[in-house]
C-alpha cells in the first residue's frame, strides 16, 4: 500500500452521495405510495437512507422491492472528430451506444455512472484515433464478436461479474488505432478516492 492512501475496497464499502440518497428515498416513497410498504417502515428506511453512508448500507433498504423498469432512452452516439470526445462522470447510460474514434479518438468512462440496465451494447470503431471503454470493477464484457481491425483489440476486463451490474457487449472493429477496454487505473482510483473525499467532507 502507498503511504497515505487507504487499501482498495469493495463496492459495498463505497461511500455515497447525498444524489444515490436521494434516488433510494425517492424509491421508498414511490413504494409507499403504491402500497408496498406501510408508512410506519416509511419511516424508519428513511432515516436510514438519509443517515447512509455507503452502498452497503443503502442496499437492504430496497432489497425487497421489485426492481425498476430501465428507462428507455434512445441510441447513444460518440464521435471522436478531428479533436477527440469523452462521456465521464455522472451520465445516463442507455441500452445502445456507438462510438466512433475519429482521428482525435474517443473516451467511454462508466465508473461513476449508476447503471441498472442487465445488458448494454456497444457498437464501435476505433478508426484512426482509436477507442478507449472504462468500466467498474465488477462489470464484465462480452467480446467475441470485435474485429480487431489494423490496430487491434485489448480487453484487459477480468470474469468476476458482481450482482446487479451490467454485461457490456461489445461489437464493431478496431480500426487503424485499435480499441481497448479496461477497468481504471491506479491514476483514476486515485482521482476516484479525492471525489469520494471531496462528497463526504
Amino acid at each position: 500500500m502507498t503511504a497515505g492512501l487507504p487499501e482498495p475496497v469493495s463496492r459495498d464499502q463505497l461511500r455515497v452521495s447525498h444524489e444515490e440518497r436521494e434516488a433510494v428515498v425517492e424509491r421508498l416513497s414511490t413504494a409507499a405510495a403504491e402500497g408496498r410498504i406501510d408508512l410506519s417502515e416509511l419511516d424508519v428506511r428513511l432515516d436510514l437512507a438519509l443517515n447512509a453512508k455507503t452502498y452497503a448500507d443503502l442496499a437492504p433498504l430496497t432489497a425487497d422491492l421489485p426492481p425498476e423498469a430501465p428507462v428507455n432512452r434512445g441510441p447513444l452516439v460518440i464521435k471522436g472528430g478531428m479533436n477527440g470526445a469523452t462521456r465521464s462522470g455522472r451520465w445516463q447510460v442507455p441500452a445502445q451506444i456507438t462510438v466512433y474514434g475519429g482521428m482525435g479518438s474517443a473516451k467511454l468512462d462508466f465508473t461513476q455512472t449508476e447503471c441498472r440496465l442487465p445488458e448494454v451494447a456497444i457498437e464501435v470503431h476505433g478508426q484512426m484515433g482509436g477507442v478507449t471503454i472504462v468500466i467498474p470493477d465488477g462489470w464484465v464484457a462480452a467480446t467475441a464478436d470485435m474485429d480487431p481491425g489494423l490496430g487491434g483489440f485489448r480487453d484487459k476486463t477480468t470474469s468476476d461479474r458482481l450482482p446487479r451490474t451490467p454485461l457490456i457487449r461489445l461489437t464493431g472493429t478496431g480500426g487503424a488505432a485499435g480499441v481497448v477496454i479496461r477497468h481504471p487505473n491506479s491514476w483514476e482510483r486515485r482521482s476516484q478516492r479525492r471525489n469520494q473525499k471531496s462528497l463526504n467532507s
